[in-house]
C-alpha cells in the first residue's frame, strides 16, 4: 500500500502532492515501483496535527481516487469521517481506511456497511482524534489492549452490517504508544496475523523507527527511516501480515517479494 498524502501538514511529505496532477504522477510512480494500492488521505494525524475542514478533505481526496480509479488503479481512502468516506465511494475507492476504527465519526459504520467495501480498522486510545502525539494508558498490556478495543470496533461494524469477511485490522503502530509498545505490538504480531483477521502494518517513517539511526548517532529525519521500514516489511511480510503500508514502495516491494520466495522455498502456506 503506497501513502499518497494530499495534504500540506503531513510528517515527511506534506504539500508535495497537494496539486492534483503532482498527486497523480506520485501515484502512478508507487504502481510502477510495485504498489497493489494507493492510500489517498487528505488529513495528516502527526503529532500536534489540527484536523482539517471535512469539505475541504473530501474536496482533496475524492478527484484523485476518481481519476486512479478511472485509470484501473485500485485505492483506499484515509480518513475518520463518514461523509469523506462516502464521498471516496463515490469516486471509486476500493477501501474505507480509518485510523480511529469508526469511533471518531457515529456514521462511519453505516457507511461502511452501505459500500460493501473492504474497510480496516486501526487501533487508536484516545479521547480527542487528531493528533497522535504521547502515548495511552494500555493497562500495563498494549497487546491485550489493542486487541479488546479492536473486538470492540469490529463488533459495531458487524453490527451496522459490515461484513466479516470484508475487515482488515491494523494495531496502530505510532498511534498514542511509546516505542516500547510499538516493539511489543511488532513482536506479538504473529498472534494478531493468527487471528480472524488480515492485519495491515503500518511502521512507515515512524519516530520508533528513526530512533534506530539516532542510537547510533546519524541523521534521523523521518526520510532516513525508510530502510528501517523495509525491514519491518520483510518480517511483516514473512510473518504472514496482508498489507504493509508505505511511503517509499521499491524496498518494501523487493522485501516481499523476498519473503514470498522464502516462504515457498520452505514449503509454507505463508507469502
Amino acid at each position: 500500500m503506497g501513502i499518497l498524502n494530499v495534504t500540506e501538514d503531513s510528517f515527511s511529505d506534506g504539500g508535495r502532492w497537494l496539486d492534483i496532477d503532482a498527486a497523480l504522477g506520485h501515484a502512478r510512480e508507487l504502481v510502477a515501483q510495485g504498489a497493489d494500492i494507493i492510500d489517498v488521505g487528505a488529513e495528516s494525524t502527526r503529532p500536534g496535527a489540527t484536523r482539517v475542514p471535512a469539505d475541504i478533505e473530501a474536496a482533496r481526496v475524492a478527484p484523485v481516487i476518481e481519476a486512479l480509479a478511472a485509470e484501473g488503479i485500485r485505492t483506499s481512502v484515509d480518513t475518520m469521517r463518514a461523509s469523506t468516506a462516502a464521498a471516496a465511494v463515490e469516486a471509486g475507492v476500493d477501501l474505507i481506511n480509518d485510523v480511529s476504527a469508526g469511533l471518531a465519526d457515529p456514521e462511519m459504520y453505516r457507511v461502511m456497511a452501505d459500500s460493501g467495501l473492504a474497510v480496516c480498522l486501526m487501533h487508536w486510545r484516545t479521547d480527542v482524534f487528531g493528533s497522535a502525539a504521547g502515548a495511552a494508558d494500555h493497562g500495563g498490556d498494549v497487546a491485550g489492549d489493542v486487541r479488546a478495543l479492536l473486538e470492540r470496533c469490529i463488533a459495531g461494524a458487524v453490527d451496522a452490517g459490515v461484513a466479516e469477511s470484508q475487515i482488515v485490522v491494523d494495531p496502530g503502530l505510532g498511534f498514542a504508544k511509546t516505542a516500547e509498545e510499538n516493539w511489543r505490538l511488532l513482536a506479538d504480531l504473529p498472534e494478531f496475523i493468527a487471528g480472524d483477521y488480515p492485519v495491515l502494518v503500518g511502521a512507515s517513517r515512524k519516530r520508533f523507527l528513526t530512533a534506530i539511526r539516532a542510537a547510533r548517532g546519524l541523521a534521523s529525519a523521518p526520510l532516513e527511516a525508510d530502510p528501517a521500514t523495509a525491514a519491518v516489511t520483510a518480517i511483516a511480510a514473512q510473518m504472514g501480515a496482508w498489507c504493509v503500508r508505505v511511503h517509499e514502495v521499491t524496498a518494501s516491494r523487493d522485501a516481499v517479494d523476498v519473503a514470498a520466495a522464502w516462504n515457498a522455498a520452505r514449503g509454507g502456506s505463508r507469502g
